[in-house]
């Protein structure tokens, strides 16, 4: 069995620096509306890397890829999302089963979608803080967030797939046997 990385050792770095490199670009490239790996790159750290590492590589990669769109006023959404989600991986690493992974998955984009809308309307001018407005926000964003959820599901089920197959470990792809 080949181990890439580990929650207690050190992760292997050509692993964090792809992932780095692949959720930077996925990020600059044109692609469907908000379906990039970044979100399944923040669950899969959060349940494969050491707590340091599942906070360091999803900030790394939209601190750069921000750097290079530029900054906006929902940078604090966005990037607070991205911490609860790798935080939501620490969850689906202690027992990786297939229903935990699209359980987080799912729970991910929800986050992401409620946490950043959130941000949208309390940071933005496009609004009216009300609870109106923050319901025409949320109302508005539907359409991104089926790049969203359809982006985090293939790319979770890849990255953990993946991982899976390469080191051998079986627990990733097994689903809960009943009681």
């Amino acid at each position: 069995m080949v181990s890439m990385t580990s929650r207690t050792g050190r992760p292997h770095y050509g692993l964090v620096f792809g992932l780095i490199v692949l959720g930077v670009l996925s990020r600059l490239v044109p692609h469907p509306w908000n379906a990039t790996p970044v979100t399944a790159i923040a669950l899969f750290a959060g349940a494969q890397l050491s707590c340091r590492w599942a906070v360091l590589l999803p900030l790394a990669i939209v601190a750069l890829s921000d750097v290079l769109l530029g900054w906006h006023n929902t940078v604090p959404y966005t990037w607070g999302s991205f911490l609860l989600i790798a935080w939501l991986g620490r969850w689906v690493g202690q027992r990786p089963t297939a229903g935990r992974i699209a359980s987080g998955s799912l729970t991910a984009s929800v986050l992401f979608f409620l946490v950043t809308n959130v941000g949208v309307w309390a940071a933005g001018d496009l609004y009216a803080r009300t609870l109106a407005g923050l319901w025409q926000c949320f109302l508005a964003a539907v359409p991104f967030f089926r790049g969203t959820l359809a982006g985090d599901l293939v790319y979770t089920a890849l990255f953990f797939g993946s991982f899976a197959l390469l080191t051998g470990s079986r627990t990733a792809l097994q689903t809960r046997q009943p009681s």
